[in-house]
């Protein structure tokens, strides 16, 4: 039995971003039509969301179970692209030593592995959590990005899985490990890959593990790499990281990034690596984190953590970034608490999970333009959360999938499964389920303890 966390049920699934053209409009604002590929942690366009697909679904009758591989450690779930699937873990170690972190391709179709790579790496978990990768990879101009537990910033070509560069970045900028190491994932924009780093002066390396208060930033929480060399191109913002993952948006005609860092919002201008503003946004206690990825509608940005302030609707232009509304801190009644999964948008919605640990955790919806809550699932579970069409995959950790109606009056399920016990040749998957289901076309990928299986869904 892994010992509780202070705080942070893992984050994990955390993540892996794409460049424009993969991304749509960059804004968040319409979720991606396509499902052929999934290159990297919510899809293409950063919301965990595809709108066709799913009409013609037999939702009633369950999945049919294609494939699995089993898993190493790590909590991150794959990317797709092209027909290949590509997840990380770690292998051969030991609960306190990751021995190596693996990357491996896989057919999409059949599960057999196309090629593998690893490298080693040493990585202690300051609360026993595993030593193992908790992002996922981006795929995006014929290569693949993965950003590994303890820094290693990589960089393959995607069909053959052949380094072109890499970077020891938590050495490079000197990270203080974070509680749980690194889980935020790389992203892509343009000829640039992003990644939050949240380096600190030489003298804080010799602070004991978990003080991260008395830790300081030497200005390099975001930091931007050359996707052909892995030289850096900028690095900007005071602040350590957290374990949400940098995501883009349009502000006007300029293309931002938008970093959820360990004390709040941070905005920069792509190209240049300059901070255009920052809205702090943190619990006080000291284990407490952000995980849960910005979420973007046209001009609004919606931020939310589990601890203390819960969430915030920005209004934003390239200079600022204003209050629309905001969780009363003093209250215990928060619109939105998340934890470590990002709740999914349609329309003036969102769907997600809220509260740090079960039995203080619920699935809910609310609306986004005021913060009222429209409903709340009285079962007190946590969960991660994927659109798919006028339907939402729920995946509860322990294991059960739930299919719910898109339906801002009333929670609606239309059908569930409990996939923690095996069904013929598909296995169970153990706790921890905390990624959130991975769309390609009919198939659906999913992630337990050890375990990585694909689904194939009937159609009418």
């Amino acid at each position: 039995m892994k010992p509780a966390a202070p705080s942070f049920y893992l984050l994990l699934g955390l993540i892996g971003f794409t460049s424009l053209w993969l991304c749509g409009n960059a804004t968040g604002q319409t979720p991606s039509r396509s499902n052929s590929d999934w290159p990297r942690f919510l899809g293409s366009n950063y919301d965990g969301s595809v709108i066709d697909g799913s009409e013609s679904i037999r939702w009633s009758e369950e999945p049919a179970f294609q494939w699995q591989i089993s898993l190493g450690d790590g909590y991150g779930i794959a990317s797709v692209s092209n027909g290949r699937v590509y997840q990380c873990d770690s292998v051969g170690g030991t609960r306190y030593s990751a021995g190596q972190e693996r990357l491996r391709c896989l057919d999409l179709q059949t599960g057999k592995l196309i090629w593998d790579a690893a490298y080693p790496i040493q990585y202690q978990d300051l609360y026993g959590y595993e030593a193992g990768p908790r992002s996922s990879p981006v795929i995006v101009q014929g290569k693949v990005v993965t950003y590994g537990v303890s820094g290693n910033l990589t960089c393959r070509d995607a069909s053959s899985g052949t380094k072109l560069w890499a970077v020891d970045v938590n050495q490079k900028y000197g990270v203080v490990q974070n509680f749980f190491g690194v889980g935020a994932a790389p992203m892509v924009v343009d000829d640039l890959v992003v990644v939050m780093v949240g380096g600190s002066p030489e003298e804080d390396q010799e602070l004991p593990p978990g003080q991260l208060d008395r830790v300081i930033s030497n200005g390099s929480a975001v930091v931007a790499f050359d996707l052909n060399s892995g030289q850096e191109r900028w690095k900007v913002g005071e602040d350590l990281a957290s374990y949400s993952s940098p995501r883009l948006m349009r502000i006007g005609d300029r293309k931002v990034v938008l970093v959820f860092a360990r004390n709040g919002l941070l905005a920069v201008e792509a190209n240049s690596g300059r901070q255009l503003w920052r809205f702090d946004h943190r619990a006080s206690i000291l284990e407490s984190v952000n995980a849960m990825m910005p979420i973007v509608s046209q001009d609004k940005v919606f931020i939310s953590e589990c601890y203390q302030v819960g969430s915030v609707l920005l209004s934003v232009t390239d200079s600022s970034a204003q209050v629309v509304w905001q969780d009363d801190r003093r209250s215990r009644e928060k619109a939105m608490r998340s934890h470590w999964s990002t709740p999914v948008m349609v329309g003036d919605y969102l769907y997600g999970c809220s509260g740090r640990n079960a039995p203080d955790s619920d699935f809910r919806c609310i609306r986004l333009s005021t913060g009222e809550v429209q409903w709340v699932d009285p079962r007190r579970t946590r969960s991660s959360v994927t659109r798919w069409g006028d339907h939402l995959i729920v995946m509860e950790e322990r294991g059960r999938l739930q299919i719910m109606k898109v339906n801002s009056e009333s929670m609606e399920i239309v059908a569930e499964y409990d996939l923690s016990l095996a069904s013929g040749e598909r296995p169970a998957l153990q706790f921890p389920c905390w990624s959130a289901p991975v769309i390609i076309g009919d198939r659906m990928l999913l992630r337990g303890d050890q375990k990585l299986i694909c689904l194939r869904w009937s159609a009418e």
